[in-house]
């Protein structure tokens, strides 16, 4: 019986000792916009796919949701549920939410800021591409900034 117990105790803790790391990891993804933009602009070239969330296409929430996973966070589905989740920012920070009033009232369209006025985001026209937040369509359907 001692045996038994011993031996379930080493396992417990080379199991706990297993997983720890990868919690450690999931936790500094969690907090680390630049990984946010390298997922991002890693999938540049991917195609538009309506309601598509792998890279197959993508749509823009859908986008969002798989660089968000893919780093160990949580998104909702659609622009419009991420723009009310989320948290005002004044200013753009690198792995800040962009959205966008496009084909309807209200945000319509998201991106990930990644620095020097740009952000990756699903075009429905390009696929994952890299915009100007000064590009002419963008700049005036621009609503704000939010933090996830």
């Amino acid at each position: 019986m001692r045996k038994i117990l011993m031996l379930l105790i080493m396992t417990l803790t080379v199991f706990t000792i297993t997983i720890q790391p990868d919690s450690a990891s999931a936790a500094k993804k969690n907090n680390n916009p630049t990984q946010l933009v390298k997922v991002g602009k890693s999938l540049v070239g991917t195609p538009y796919r309506f309601g598509g969330t792998t890279k197959k296409g993508f749509d823009c929430s859908g986008f969002i949701g798989y660089v968000f996973k893919s780093n160990g966070k949580t998104s909702p589905r659609t622009a419009a549920d991420m723009w009310k989740a989320g948290k005002k920012v004044n200013k753009p920070a690198i792995g800040d939410l962009v959205f966008f009033q496009t084909y309807k009232k209200g945000p319509s369209h998201v991106g990930i800021y990644i620095g020097n006025n740009k952000f990756v985001h699903a075009s429905s026209s390009k696929g994952v591409t890299v915009t100007s937040m000064s590009n002419s369509y963008f700049k005036k359907r621009y609503l704000g900034a939010k933090q996830l």
